[in-house]
């Protein structure tokens, strides 16, 4: 997985500092499921378990992980809901 420093825009955005696995990606799921196909779900975390677990949990659902950024304390993710969620 490539980082990136993403300037994208986020229809919702959550933050799961301080949440261990597997808390964000469920709150996460939670989350998309709110949201409409094609809106996007900006994630912050500070589980570095996060960085192999959001990407997964996108391939499984379907949703596309549009960015990933790595600060010194956080894990920013973008992901876009699919259209089959």
């Amino acid at each position: 997985m490539t980082d990136t420093t993403h300037d994208q825009r986020a229809d919702a955005t959550l933050d799961c500092s301080g949440l261990l696995c597997p808390l964000p990606v469920y709150k996460a799921s939670l989350a998309l499921r709110q949201l409409s196909p094609g809106q996007v779900l900006h994630l912050v975390t500070t589980d570095p378990g996060a960085l192999e677990d959001v990407p997964a949990m996108a391939r499984q659902t379907g949703d596309t992980l549009l960015g990933v950024e790595r600060t010194e304390t956080n894990q920013l993710f973008w992901i876009e809901k699919g259209p089959h969620r």
